[in-house]
């Protein structure tokens, strides 16, 4: 049955005009406008009448303005530039193999590059407070995890369903090595804590210097391979037929969707579901053209993890406690799973 829009000519227009992918862009630049400004007005320590005075120029308190600007902006840049990496990393991922719960959290990525992070901070080679040093290690650690997964699926790398076997069980052998290092030097429990559940707190103006080029830079690279990446997700069959060596292009994709992820983990640490869920929502509002979801997937993965670090800052006012902080990242692997098991109740009724 073939739907045939009767609507008047003026109003069909406007209808298609509203549906545009450039429409939708522009939305979500304005969304994360939105959460942006939320990231930047919520927290302690400054009330939003005051960080208003400080954005307009009217209020002199050094107090004030050292909040806002060496704290808070920084920290809501961060936010969004990883959840834009995480965002992209997850649509790569899932695209490349095929398998719609390929995001980073289950493939190994992200558990190896907080275990090369852990491990780095358990030698005294790095530690919260050197971003360098812990980019390096995050990098490290989710090359090995991805590399892990690629040789274990051997022949079947095409098999989504056989990848996502593999990539559980990657993730679970990493996770276990990071408990154990956690034990070997239960010391550095303390500083790694974050990178185990993913938080912006601390970010400075030089975890945003150290983060933002590496982003852009595979970024582009990830919109780039937009190509590849549509013919992949046909199939490895209909890819080749269409002149693409698979091979050579999903091994590029993974390394792409891998460094995002590294430089993403080495910034906030692991961000629960926001690679997984992140571009099933790109997918469903920009559709299947890679050269429009995949910047759709960075500005929806901007906005969940800006949106999901304002909506701490603010719980964690309201409960009135002093010292208390709610970690991003456990928020949203809280809604992220709820999320999920919506997801997979509707697909089994749908069956």
């Amino acid at each position: 049955m073939t739907f045939v829009d009767t609507a008047p000519g003026p109003a069909r227009r406007v209808r298609r005009a509203l549906c545009a992918p450039g429409v939708r862009i522009g939305g979500l630049v304005l969304l994360v406008a939105v959460v942006a400004c939320a990231g930047l007005f919520a927290g302690r320590g400054v009330t939003p009448q005051g960080v208003r005075a400080v954005l307009l120029g009217a209020d002199g308190d050094p107090t004030a303005e050292h909040i806002v600007y060496q704290l808070r902006l920084p920290r809501m840049l961060v936010a969004l530039v990883a959840g834009a990496c995480l965002g992209v990393a997850g649509l790569v991922l899932q695209s490349a193999l095929r398998n719609p719960l390929a995001g980073p959290e289950v493939t190994g990525v992200t558990p190896g590059a907080v275990l090369g992070a852990v491990t780095a901070t358990g030698l005294g080679l790095a530690g919260w407070e050197s971003p360098t040093a812990v980019v390096v290690a995050a990098c490290i650690g989710g090359f090995a995890g991805a590399g892990l997964l690629w040789l274990l699926a051997g022949r079947d790398r095409g098999d989504p369903e056989q990848t996502a076997v593999y990539g559980v069980l990657v993730s679970a052998v990493l996770a276990g090595l990071t408990a154990v290092v956690l034990l070997v030097a239960p010391g550095e429990l303390g500083s790694v804590v974050q990178w185990l559940i993913g938080s912006t707190e601390g970010r400075v103006w030089q975890h945003w210097n150290l983060l933002w080029p590496w982003a852009a830079f595979w970024g582009v690279a990830a919109w780039l391979l937009a190509g590849p990446l549509t013919l992949l997700r046909c199939g490895d069959e209909q890819a080749a037929a269409a002149g693409l060596a698979t091979g050579r292009g999903r091994g590029a994709a993974l390394v792409c969707a891998v460094a995002l992820t590294a430089g993403a983990v080495s910034a906030v640490g692991a961000l629960g579901f926001v690679g997984l869920l992140v571009p099933h929502l790109a997918l469903a509002v920009f559709g299947a053209d890679l050269r429009v979801t995949v910047p759709g997937a960075a500005l929806l993965g901007a906005a969940v993890v800006c949106g999901a670090d304002a909506a701490a800052q603010l719980l964690a006012t309201a409960l009135d406690a002093d010292r208390l902080t709610l970690p991003v990242g456990a928020l949203t692997t809280c809604v992220g799973a709820g999320l999920l098991m919506v997801v997979a109740r509707r697909r089994a009724d749908e069956r």
